[in-house]
Order: structure tokens, then C-alpha cells, then sequence
């Protein structure tokens, strides 16, 4: 009768949380912005081609004009633009969208490092 009445385990009630990471938050973030998809073209093509790229070039220039520099900045900016004309879906194009731009920054940061040197690129 005993065995009926008290159970010979202990139950603990806890809640399993679970984790996701910030690399699976990011992507499911991205496939919720497909309604968003023209404004991430445009963001993208506009702001990457107008803005950052130029940014791009005149680091290049001002730093020597160094040749290594300037095949990654043309793929950085084709890879985006490539993406966008391939009408992809936004799990694809915005991470691909932060990867050139972060290409970019890393190139900016390296030309800035070197330091300018404006007579280096008429040499």
C-alpha cells in the first residue's frame, strides 16, 4: 500500500529553455524581411553602389593605389549587385549585403592603417 500512495521518485518540474544562437536568430530575422525585399534592393544597389563603394575607391586612391586592393572592392560590390538582379530571396541577399560591406570596412581599415599617401597614386 505504500508503493500506492508515495512514489518512489522525485519529480522536479523545471522548463527546458532553449537557446538559439545569434547566427540562427539572424537568419530566421531575414526570412521574416521578405516583405521588406524592394527597401533591401534599394538599400543594397543604392547605398552599397553609391556610397560605400566610392568610400571604397577614394581609400584605395588616396593610399598608393595599391592593385591588390581593388579586386576585392569590384567583387565586394558585384556580389551584392549580383544577388539583387538574381532576384534571390532576403536569407540570401542580406547576409551577402553585410558580408561586402564588411569586405569594404576591412579594406577601408587597412588603406587607413597604410596611411595616405596622394603622390603614390600619380607615380
Amino acid at each position: 500500500m505504500n508503493t500506492t500512495i508515495q512514489h518512489p521518485l522525485q519529480v522536479s518540474n523545471s522548463i527546458a529553455t532553449t537557446h538559439t544562437s545569434v547566427i540562427n536568430r539572424f537568419f530566421n530575422w531575414t526570412k521574416t524581411q521578405e516583405k521588406n525585399r524592394l527597401l533591401w534592393l534599394a538599400v543594397a544597389v543604392a547605398g552599397h553602389g553609391c556610397v560605400i563603394t566610392i568610400i571604397t575607391m577614394f581609400a584605395i586612391l588616396f593610399t598608393g593605389n595599391n592593385f591588390v586592393f581593388w579586386p576585392f572592392a569590384i567583387a565586394a560590390m558585384a556580389m551584392t549587385l549580383v544577388t539583387n538582379l538574381a532576384a534571390m530571396p532576403t536569407k540570401i541577399t542580406i547576409p551577402v549585403f553585410f558580408l561586402s560591406v564588411l569586405i569594404d570596412v576591412v579594406i577601408i581599415a587597412i588603406c587607413l592603417v597604410n596611411g595616405f599617401n596622394i603622390e603614390a597614386t600619380y607615380v
